[in-house]
């Protein structure tokens, strides 16, 4: 799932470059869903126990699914909607 995705260096990302909504399922069997702009970067925070507080007592975390948005904004909107979608709805998502 994450072939072609190139780990970024810290910083911010300039406005052209994409953003991602991203689901990951938690040790607990919950699913939490974000954005960023670099997945790997941020999957390996959240393992860490450095990324969201809902995640920090939940490791380790397992990407099911990501897309691509065109921006920062678009991916906050898309983000909300994911997170309005029930359960079931978001699982399929990740078919």
């Amino acid at each position: 799932m994450l072939q072609g995705l190139k780990e970024k260096g810290a910083g911010t990302a300039p406005s052209s470059e994409p953003w991602f909504v991203y689901l990951v399922e938690c040790n607990d069997g919950s699913l939490y869903t974000g954005i960023t702009n670099d997945i790997l970067r941020r999957v390996r925070k959240h393992n860490d126990g450095k990324g969201a507080s809902y995640t920090r007592t939940r490791r380790p975390v397992k990407l099911l699914y990501y897309e691509r948005c065109a921006n920062r904004s678009e991916a906050l909107i898309r983000e909300c909607a994911v997170k309005a979608l029930p359960r079931d709805k978001k699982l399929d998502l990740t078919r």
